[in-house]
């Protein structure tokens, strides 16, 4: 059995977005990406998603995460894990840098409503 090494469980979600640009701390920028992705999971650390672009690592890029209607937020997030798909696509992991408690206390929401759905 594999032990789980991430610091928070990741909760399936599914999540439509599209990355305009790409951009590094040192003024790197890669513009008109307008890559659509598919986000797959959410936790209080990090997202993670499918592409079928070949995104770099270390790479930022802004996001509105929408978890339902009323959970909504903004963030930036850092791709830092790549994976090859069997289908020729890509699935990554990215942080979110710098997220608020207040924002994080949405993912904690989601998360208890997720665990409630579970058990009904």
């Amino acid at each position: 059995m594999v032990k789980e090494r991430r610091r928070n469980r990741r909760l399936p979600v599914d999540i439509q977005l599209k990355i305009e640009s790409l951009y590094k701390q040192d003024h790197v920028i890669l513009e008109d990406i307008n890559q659509g992705i598919v986000v797959t999971d959410i936790s209080k650390s990090g997202v993670g998603f499918n592409s079928s672009a070949d995104l770099p690592l270390g790479f930022y890029f802004n996001a509105r995460i929408e978890i339902d209607q009323e959970k909504k937020f903004y963030s930036v997030l850092k791709i830092i894990r790549k994976v090859d798909d069997d289908d020729g696509g890509y699935h990554f992991g990215c942080e979110f840098v710098g997220l608020a408690d207040i924002l994080s206390g949405q993912v904690d929401d989601y998360e208890h409503e997720h665990e409630h759905d579970e058990v009904e």
